[in-house]
Formats: structure tokens, sequence, C-alpha cells
């Protein structure tokens, strides 16, 4: 299982994928934030380069002194698909995981004052936490995972996807209307309240529905 794993991760490297991030997501954290709330989903790219490698640590950027820890469910795309109907959307994903959108939130706040795009702020090297896969078919109901991560030890974030304001099923309807999705593509879906700066030595650690799927060092 962990050759499996490894195996995965360094595949990564070299297949095309995309990781496609929902903000905006949750009315907490958009109340946290003090942002609009959006009558369609906020999307944003993160390129495959921002994905943590498995088992590696995440390095603050020197250039941010306020990195932000942004938990997400996620859902892997296992086919190819353009223009899905959202009543067709549940059978382009079977897996279901957690990880993590860093966010150099004041890089991000300096370029949305200017109106400028997020990029340097939530697509740098290692910016993207990818954890372990539960299989669907494993979860009662998609649209009710309870999911948390704690910060040394302490709950800092914690949430349900009965709490998203566009479930799975309509992002990917949504996401396929402008981008075509692909075997390997991965969707973050949002995070809740509870976002926050991370600091040397932290310990983050993912759970859904009580399942442990990362563990992360910051150094």
């Amino acid at each position: 299982m962990v050759l499996k794993k490894f195996y995965f991760f360094n595949l990564t490297k070299y297949k095309l994928m995309k990781l496609i991030c929902i903000g905006r997501n949750y009315t907490d954290h958009i109340e946290e934030l003090k942002n609009e709330r959006p009558e369609d989903p906020v999307v944003f790219l993160k390129p495959e380069t921002s994905l943590l490698l498995k088992n590696q640590p995440f390095f603050i950027p020197s250039f941010s002194n306020n990195v932000h820890h942004e938990v997400e469910v996620l859902i892997k795309i296992n086919k190819i698909g353009k223009h899905i109907q959202q009543k067709f959307s549940n059978k382009y994903y079977d897996e279901i995981g957690l990880g993590i959108d860093f966010t150099a939130r004041d890089l991000q706040v300096k370029l949305k004052g200017k109106g400028l795009p997020w990029e340097k702020a939530k697509a740098f090297d290692g910016a993207a936490v990818v954890g372990d896969w539960i299989i669907k078919s494993e979860l009662p109901n998609v649209n009710k995972i309870q999911f948390e991560m704690t910060k040394n030890d302490e709950v800092v974030q914690s949430s349900s996807t009965s709490l998203m304001l566009w479930k799975f099923d309509e992002i990917i309807a949504y996401v396929s209307k402008f981008f075509t999705l692909k075997i390997g593509d991965i969707i973050f879906t949002g995070t809740p309240a509870g976002v926050g700066k991370v600091s040397e030595n932290d310990i983050l650690e993912g759970f859904l529905e009580g399942r442990k799927l990362f563990s992360i060092k910051v150094k």
C-alpha cells in the first residue's frame, strides 16, 4: 500500500492534471474574511507544481509573513467530461479526500486591493496538500461528510459538506462548462471558517469522518 501511494505521487510529476479550486463555498468563511457572497462559484486554478509531494514538509515561502491553512474536501475526477449535466455529475468521481489550500494571505490582500489575479498567493510551489483518498461508496452520504483539521492537536477548522453553498454535483457541472475535466483532475471544494496563520514547527492533521487523511509539518 505504501509503495502504491508513493508511486501515484511521483507519477503526478509527469502526467497532466489540473487542481481546480472553489472559493467562497461556505457562508461562515465568507463572513470570516468579510467577502461578498458570490452568485456563482468562484473558480481558480493551481498548477501541478503547487502539489506538495507525499511525506514532504510545507516550507513557508520567503515572500509571505502570513500564510494561512484552508482545509478542504477534495474530489478526484475519474473520466473525461465537458458540459456535464448535473444529474450525471456523480458518475465523474468515485474517490473523496481531504487537503489544504495554503494561501499567502498578506500577498492575496495586496493583489485583491489592486484588482490583480491571486495566483502568486494561491498557486506557489507546495501550496496544495492532497491527502489519502476514500472510496465514495464507503461514505453514507457525500452531502453530509464531517471533516476537521487540527493544528498541534487543537481543532482549528471543523465543518460538514452539508453546509456548502454548492455541492459536489453542482460544482462538477458548473466547472465543466469552462474546462474539460480529465482523469486525475482534483477539485478543491472550498474551506469553512477557522482559517489561520501557520508557523514553523506546526503540525497540521486532517480528518474526514474520523479517518486521518494527512499530516503535515510546517518548516
